[in-house]
């Protein structure tokens, strides 16, 4: 399965469990995406938000115990779209960007694809 149009892009990464981001870099790859950068606490996401560029990002809810509202707000401010991935379903997400789309842990290659391609056409 390939990204219909928008293969080639790149997606900035960050979630705090090594093996789900693994699991998901490899996902966005068989979707055609490129992974620009991929961070795992919320310093190192805050730097490479800054330092890297991509045309989405997907961003872990809780990273380490810690609220992702910090990076989002760098990404939202790049004017750049993103995704949340979470377990905690839609209340979990920060209040201020409960708008957004959020894409519920765990989520199949499908749903993935569907919900970037919708991010990046601005849906």
């Amino acid at each position: 399965m390939t990204a219909t149009g928008l293969s080639g892009r790149s997606v900035f990464l960050v979630e705090d469990e090594v093996m789900i981001r693994m699991m998901v870099a490899d996902m966005l790859e068989e979707l055609g995406y490129k992974v620009a950068a991929e961070a795992g606490d919320i310093t190192e996401a805050m730097r490479l938000a800054q330092a890297t560029e991509f045309d989405i990002a997907i961003l872990d809810v809780n990273v380490n115990g810690k609220v992702i509202s910090p990076v989002a707000d760098l990404i939202k401010a790049k004017g750049c779209p993103f995704i949340f991935a979470t377990g905690y379903g839609s209340s979990g997400l920060p209040e201020q960007y409960r708008d957004r789309p959020a894409l519920q842990k765990p989520f199949q290659l499908d749903a993935l694809g569907k919900t970037i391609e919708a991010a990046l056409r601005g849906g």
